[in-house]
């Protein structure tokens, strides 16, 4: 297992509410994924999801609170540089307003992911050094701080 010390919270950038899943980012991640760095994927790598060989994110936390595997963790992230060799990305579907159900398995999916590598440095993609994204939609830290509750305004 590689050394992971950094967990990246993403959002698809969707209209909130709406059913997309891991498939669908597959296929919207397909047209930038950089060929050598497909070609360097192993079996090892794609084992936890090979059906999807072209995702950038670990895993996608859906409007149902499913949570789908993405790519497989042993593999580097393509969504969070500068940071993508120590890290691990997680996607809710939707933008700015999520379901209880994403806001619980999201809370379950940190919990896990701490029991796993240990603690980790938990922060939205906007909080990434050099980002320039905005996602997700709601401040990481401000939920890390109230306990990981499901953020005032960001409810569906």
């Amino acid at each position: 297992m590689r050394a992971v010390d950094t967990l990246i919270i993403h959002c698809s950038a969707t209209p909130n509410g709406r059913a997309f899943t891991a498939r669908h980012i597959d296929r919207w991640h397909a047209p930038r994924v950089d060929l050598r760095e497909l070609a360097g994927r192993t079996e090892d790598d794609l084992h936890y999801n090979p059906s999807y060989p072209y995702i950038a994110y670990h895993a996608v936390i859906c409007i149902d609170g499913e949570v789908q595997p993405g790519r497989g963790e042993n593999e580097p992230s393509s969504a969070n540089a500068p940071v993508n060799q120590t890290s691990i990305s997680v996607c809710l579907i939707g933008t700015d307003k999520f379901t209880a159900a994403q806001w619980a398995a999201l809370l379950t999916y940190v919990e896990d992911a701490e029991r796993r590598y240990g603690p980790l440095r938990v922060l939205g993609h906007r909080d990434c050094p050099g980002s320039t994204k905005s996602c997700p939609g709601f401040d990481v830290a401000a939920w890390l701080a109230g306990g990981m509750k499901p953020l005032v305004g960001h409810v569906l």
